[in-house]
């Protein structure tokens, strides 16, 4: 399906769009939260350029990702369960007081939600983040009202890729596989439109484990959200 397809010629009655590396760059938080953990742990910090390259798996795969200092973790033992516990608690403490701090929201983004909504388009929030945090982020950058559902990692027993919280979230706003649109950053978001069966849009600068987005299948990619007007 081209652009003009998604947008131009028919607007979506359900636009679904995932949030960190989307909508909002967040990684300068999750950044400083994750140093503070590997701080307290003794280790060096990871900087926000290698966090930048381990988001978008939800907060446990981006501890275990910290922990082990790239992107492909080795299944844990016993004794790296009893660390990660203890890692991933320390991160909670710590992004809990700086998410939103130093987030912004990309360029594009607040033209796009608008022109969504004034064209009767109803919007949710799909992200492998964890519930918890997903409010707090959306009123910090003054965009939560725009969505009418928010779906975190840990709102269903499954998170992306697998296609539920797409599918749970469209029928909730009551979108059907026609009228919906999915707009991501990652392999994960990509992943989860097709196996729904909803055509999906994705975004270059986000994070996607240092990939190329452009490959991953979307019926569309776009360098800014401006470009889907």
């Amino acid at each position: 399906m081209s652009l003009a397809g998604l947008f131009s010629q028919r607007w979506p009655g359900v636009a679904l769009f995932d949030l960190d590396g989307t909508l909002v760059d967040s990684a300068p938080d999750l950044a400083a939260a994750i140093d503070a953990m590997l701080e307290q742990l003794g280790r060096r910090k990871a900087g926000a350029d290698n966090v930048r390259q381990w988001v978008g798996n939800g907060a446990s795969v981006l501890v275990r990702r910290a922990l082990a200092g790239q992107a492909d973790w080795e299944p844990a033992t016993p004794k790296d369960d009893a660390l990660f516990n203890d890692a991933l608690a320390m991160f909670y403490h710590s992004y809990e007081n700086l998410n939103g701090q130093h987030a912004v929201l990309y360029d594009g983004v607040e033209e796009c939600l608008t022109r969504l909504a004034d064209h009767g388009c109803r919007m949710g929030i799909v992200t492998n983040k964890p519930e918890q945090f997903v409010a707090p982020l959306l009123e910090q950058m003054g965009i939560e009202h725009w969505f009418d559902i928010s779906i975190g990692g840990d709102t269903l027993p499954v998170r992306k890729p697998d296609p539920q919280p797409l599918i749970h979230a469209m029928t909730e706003l009551g979108g059907t596989r026609g009228t919906t649109v999915m707009v991501g950053d990652s392999v994960t978001d990509i992943s989860a439109a097709l196996a729904a069966g909803i055509p999906s849009v994705a975004v270059r600068y986000g994070y996607n484990y240092g990939a190329p987005v452009d490959s991953l299948g979307a019926d569309a990619v776009v360098d800014s959200l401006a470009q889907l007007l």
